[in-house]
């Protein structure tokens, strides 16, 4: 793809563009604009684009027409901001950046700011500069935040590489490179580690934005102290409180909905009812499953998704585009219809459902009527980006028995408890039945036995413990290498043979997600790459996702996007209660727990 010229080298012929001493590469005639710095919408409005930048927006642009240039009829449709997406993480779509970008243009997202962290834990600094330069190369603005805790839980968690302040500097001259990525480890910066200030200090030094991360419901001191560490947003919060308690301090509250995470409608009441002011709220994702990018959308649905919980359109609008782009310090960039920006703009005949009719991006027509039109080429990964499931063996069904305190017929367990369309968990206690000296899972009540099993190192280590609220109710388990933040393999489980099994599966084919009950394989979804992504097309990744899911059900499964909550289990920074490749977490406390109470 040709690189966008800078405003500077295209000033010129901006300039002459508006005059109508040169003539327009595309002129987008007859459109409602909306406005998101004043808040109108005004009908009757014309679009001159040069240099892949606005030029003229205005009543008429009759005199920036020549013969080449691109004529549009908008027809009274509205003219919408390409939207933005504040935070998310590619890889939680399966898909390469290049294949989600594909999957989302149609949608109406013409910018994204990634946070690589998923293939940093497993491939370090230089899979953080694949995706760096991958994103380079497409024809919207996809910006990268250089990942701040890998690992996210030093001492709780060994990832498959450390990254550190000197990396985080390194990094901060790549030309793509927006700020710091989500600084997870919140009880770090609560207690002045020199790491997590050291890595802050050298994203404020380069004028760049700290993305923030503060899992705890304590607004106290603690949270005090996360906000004096100079995070400048957060996307965990889940309740009015939260959001209130970010704004005050000076953070951009970030409102997520995302294949799982539900949390924008408990958030936004703080504007609709409370009457907060509405600049310093940014919609995001932060992870989308690619079933959920095909079928549903993204920034456009959460868009819809917020006007639907009373949001004015054109403030939900604001929330996607102007205050995203004021965010990251790119207001003179992107995030609105005005001379000089990029030319990112979508036409809609809907502002409350938000139709995505056409999508421009950087003056040229991507997609129309939800159809990619462009021509973009897939991007190839190296083999060093692959082959990373480093396991010793083939594992056994003994690899995954407990066994109980001797002399015991029942035990009192910590059980991690799954909460629906949220990240937390709960910490469970649960009464379980002992069988030949090992701890069975218990089918009625609905727990089933999860594991972690060390794929980095092949040190052949394994961790087991118990997890409640999936529903399995079959001889069933469910495997994956995909497993926040750390990415070690998480399995779940109702019997110790289909554990092995499904582990067995994903060290065969290089990583990815399975679904195995009774030893046949129901669903299977390779990830080669990193054993995060897979190299094929977005939209067969999606079906082979909605085959998992489905499979999941099959087992008895109940919960919404039960895969991405599968994902997590083993994400330490996130209460309460979590497992990880030393063993069970006590995110309250984080430390290192007993499985029996």
């Amino acid at each position: 793809m040709s690189a966008l010229q800078s405003w500077a080298d295209s000033a010129a012929l901006l300039v002459d563009t508006a005059t109508g001493r040169a003539k327009a590469d595309m002129v987008i005639r007859n459109g409602r604009w909306v406005n998101v710095h004043s808040g109108e919408i005004i009908p009757g409005t014309d679009i001159a684009i040069a240099a892949g930048r606005f030029a003229y927006v205005g009543p008429d642009a009759s005199h920036a027409i020549g013969p080449a240039t691109q004529v549009i009829d908008a027809d009274g449709r509205y003219l919408v901001p390409g939207l933005c997406d504040a935070h998310m993480h590619v890889e939680s779509g399966m898909v390469t950046v290049t294949e989600f970008a594909r999957a989302v243009i149609p949608h109406g997202t013409t910018s994204m700011f990634i946070d690589p962290h998923e293939i940093a834990n497993v491939l370090g600094l230089p899979g953080v500069r694949l995706m760096h330069d991958e994103a380079m190369g497409l024809p919207v603005s996809v910006f990268v935040q250089m990942p701040s805790c890998v690992p996210s839980a030093p001492g709780l968690e060994n990832p498959g590489a450390v990254l550190g302040p000197d990396e985080v500097r390194e990094a901060m001259a790549w030309p793509n490179i927006i700020g710091l990525g989500e600084m997870m480890n919140f009880p770090g910066v609560i207690a002045g580690d020199h790491k997590m200030l050291a890595e802050i200090a050298a994203t404020q030094r380069a004028g760049k934005t700290v993305g923030g991360h503060y899992a705890s419901p304590d607004l106290g001191l603690p949270f005090h102290a996360y906000a004096a560490g100079g995070p400048a947003d957060d996307h965990e919060g889940t309740r009015a409180e939260d959001a209130i308690a970010r704004v005050r301090q000076g953070m951009r509250a970030m409102l997520r909905l995302g294949s799982a995470w539900y949390d924008v409608a408990a958030q936004i009441k703080v504007v609709t009812e409370s009457g907060l002011d509405p600049r310093n709220f940014i919609l995001c994702t932060d992870d989308s499953h690619s079933g959920t990018l095909v079928k549903d959308g993204h920034m456009n649905r959460v868009v819809r998704h917020a006007i639907a919980q009373g949001l004015k359109p054109i403030t939900a609008i604001q929330m996607a585009t102007l205050n995203t782009a004021q965010h990251f310090g790119l207001e003179r960039e992107l995030g609105s219809i005005t001379p000089g920006r990029r030319a990112d703009v979508v036409l809609t005949s809907d502002l409350v459902t938000l139709p995505i009719e056409m999508v421009i991006a950087r003056g040229k027509v991507l997609a129309e009527h939800g159809k990619l039109t462009a021509d973009i080429p897939a991007f190839a990964y190296p083999a060093s980006a692959k082959n990373t499931v480093n396991m010793k063996r083939d594992l056994t069904a003994a690899d995954f028995a407990i066994a109980a305190p001797k002399g015991a017929n029942e035990v009192t367990a910590r059980v991690i408890g799954v909460i629906e369309n949220q990240a937390p968990t709960r910490a469970l206690e649960k009464r379980l039945k002992v069988s030949s000296g090992l701890v069975d899972a218990d089918g009625q009540s609905g727990v089933c036995q999860t594991a972690v099993v060390e794929r980095h190192k092949a040190t052949g280590g394994i961790s087991n413990a118990f997890v409640s609220g999936f529903g399995y109710n079959v001889d069933c388990a469910v495997a994956s290498t995909v497993a926040h933040d750390s990415h070690h393999m998480i399995v779940v489980g109702t019997n110790r043979d289909d554990m092995a099994t499904a582990a067995n599966i994903l060290r065969k084919v290089g990583g990815g997600a399975v679904v195995v009950s009774k030893g046949r394989t129901l669903a299977l979804v390779e990830l080669p790459i990193a054993g995060l992504m897979s190299d094929e097309r977005a939209e067969i990744v999606a079906v082979k996702a909605g085959q998992l899911v489905d499979a999941m059900k099959a087992c008895g499964c109940t919960l919404n996007n039960a895969y991405m909550q599968h994902s997590l289990l083993a994400l330490v920074v996130i209460p309460e209660l979590r497992i990880s490749d030393i063993g069970l977490v006590d995110v309250r406390t984080f430390e290192k727990v007993d499985l029996f109470v």
